[in-house]
């Protein structure tokens, strides 16, 4: 079969089954093309409250379909590959956070959307890099913990000057393993471009942004600036697909390893086994896990619009 053989294969079974397909920005073209929404991790987990569908497809990583299996808990959630993990979001476990929580109990958790289920029952809001300044602000307590980005969280410090952040040593190992020096020899070969960057990279690579924001932050500065070049910080599949939206502009990788390994697990054929029935992983969440986990998701959707 030719992709877009699969692609319309897809297609007809997923209206067949009643499938939601969701797809992060990460994920690759031939699967975007035939998701029902793209988007960052906030984007998405608006977007399956309110899907229709009784099963709902997830092209990303384990933590974003267990944050749509806690907002829809009367929906089947698949995960379209089992290993799709996210080595942030397994950093730390339920315990430390707890053990943090009794040494600082003035303060306000803060998680990261790229968190375990688990690690959000013992949190008290979410955040993703999109949303992360607005809710940090609009939280009535001073005193913030803030885990597990560090890099995210010294750039939303710095943007909340009248807070008193706390950080952990933790992290995107993708993002934070990019250097001051290739930002610098990026932006020395393309003179020309802006540097848009994601904040979870580094503050020495951060600080010579022009830009800094989320995944779709960058896609819709990039689409809408009058500029004509682009250095893209983040995973490497978001330079290709702006390239594909503006081909009369220029987009040029920060680093060529800025790929995101588990988000590139995921396979069109793996999107075909699953709607075919055959394929991924239903995500199963206890009662309890959904009860406690789900306060700081819906604490998130109302802090953050």
């Amino acid at each position: 079969m030719t992709i877009k053989e699969v692609q319309n294969e897809i297609i007809r079974l997923k209206k067949e089954n009643d499938i939601c397909i969701l797809a992060h920005s990460y994920e690759a073209r031939e699967i975007l093309e035939i998701a029902d929404f793209t988007g960052d991790s906030y984007a998405l987990s608006k977007m399956a409250r309110t899907a229709p569908n009784k099963t709902v497809l997830m092209c990303g990583v384990r933590f974003m379909a267990e944050t749509v299996k806690m907002l829809s808990p009367e929906k089947r959630v698949i995960l379209s590959n089992p290993v799709a993990g996210c080595p942030m979001a397994e950093q730390f476990d339920k315990t430390i956070i707890s053990q943090l929580k009794e040494m600082y109990p003035d303060y306000t958790v803060v998680a990261y959307i790229n968190t375990t289920a688990e690690l959000k029952t013992v949190c008290d809001v979410c955040v993703t890099s999109s949303s992360a300044v607005q809710i940090v602000n609009k939280i009535e307590n001073k005193n913030i913990l803030f885990i597990p980005d560090c890099n995210l969280g010294a750039f939303v410090a710095k943007q909340c000057p009248d807070k008193n952040i706390k950080l952990v040593q933790g992290g995107c190992p993708v993002h934070a393993a990019v250097k001051k020096q290739q930002a610098e020899n990026a932006k020395k070969l393309h003179p020309n471009a802006e540097l848009l960057v994601h904040p979870e990279c580094q503050p020495q690579v951060t600080e010579l942004a022009d830009y800094i924001g989320s995944t779709s932050g960058i896609m819709n500065y990039a689409i809408n600036s009058d500029k004509k070049e682009f250095i893209i910080g983040t995973e490497n599949s978001i330079a290709e697909h702006l390239q594909y939206m503006c081909p009369d502009k220029k987009f040029y990788p920060l680093s060529k390893s800025f790929i995101c390994e588990n988000m590139k697990a995921t396979t069109l054929i793996d999107v075909l086994n699953c709607c075919q029935g055959n394929g991924g992983e239903e995500i199963e969440l206890s009662p309890e896990t959904i009860t406690k986990a789900v306060k700081c998701i819906d604490k998130m959707i109302e802090l953050g619009g």
